[in-house]
């Protein structure tokens, strides 16, 4: 079993800047991938970014790019989303999801991860 815990949430202007982190706990080792997530009101959970866990391969989804950065630290098991030029579109809920078996086919699903946190609220203001 793995468990996540993600931080650095909160209300920020347009073009403000947040960093969340995700700290994982368990069976480390079984992990291949961490990646974000986030949930708007009355929609569904879209993917923003994934890191691989050994290569540090990242992949984005197309209105993060050049925004947000995803990143790692091994040492402390962490994972790291730098969110700067924030929009009020990117309000929701960020939840941190872990992977057993990364593939490029799936990475982008939902259904792909294996364990997920609480989620933290990301508000940005117009």
């Amino acid at each position: 079993q793995v468990q996540l815990v993600e931080s650095g949430g909160g209300l920020v202007q347009a073009g403000g800047s947040l960093r969340l982190s995700c700290s994982a706990s368990g069976i480390i080792s079984s992990i291949n991938a961490m990646g974000w997530f986030r949930q708007a009101p009355g929609k569904e959970r879209e993917f923003v970014a994934v890191i691989t866990w050994n290569s540090g391969r990242t992949y984005y989804t197309d209105s993060v790019k050049g925004r947000f950065t995803i990143s790692r630290d091994n040492a402390k098991n962490t994972v790291f989303l730098q969110m700067n030029g924030l929009k009020p579109e990117d309000t929701a809920v960020y939840y941190c999801a872990a992977d057993r078996f990364f593939t490029e086919r799936d990475y982008f699903e939902p259904r792909g991860y294996d364990y997920w946190g609480q989620g933290t609220q990301v508000t940005v203001s117009s």
